[in-house]
């Protein structure tokens, strides 16, 4: 028990020390105020696809300047947060893209490696030209 605690705690730590906000409506107010989309990561405290994404690319400073170019961010933990209706939570790790009145942009499931996410950000952002 102590052991689950320990990586609960260890796992919101280093998302607060990355900004990432936990709650949808101030993260839809910020964006609004920002004039930027949102970035929403949808995980489990019991993923380890998760875990295993969070830390080999989101703990990367080259990676979270790119997305905070354009994007405000928000984790949710589908066992801990209310998840807003429409968005699905599983199966995770899920990422969510959206306008900052809470509509898709894009949407997919998996964790990947650095390079592939660099490439769903470009998916990301030639859905949003069309």
């Amino acid at each position: 028990m102590m052991r689950y605690l320990f990586l609960v705690m260890a796992f919101f730590l280093s998302l607060n020390a990355l900004d990432w906000s936990s709650d949808y409506e101030a993260t839809l107010l910020e964006a609004k105020k920002e004039k930027k989309d949102i970035y929403l990561f949808i995980g489990s405290e019991y993923c380890r696809y998760c875990e295993k994404f969070k830390k080999e690319v989101l703990s990367q400073d080259e990676v979270i300047g790119k997305l905070k170019e354009s994007y405000v961010l928000i984790y949710l933990s589908r066992d801990i947060d209310d998840i807003p209706k429409g968005l699905e939570t599983t199966p995770v790790p899920r990422h969510y893209f959206l306008t900052s009145e809470g509509k898709i942009i894009y949407t997919t499931i998996g964790d990947r490696s650095t390079e592939g996410f660099y490439e769903l950000l470009d998916e990301v952002k030639d859905a949003k030209e069309e």
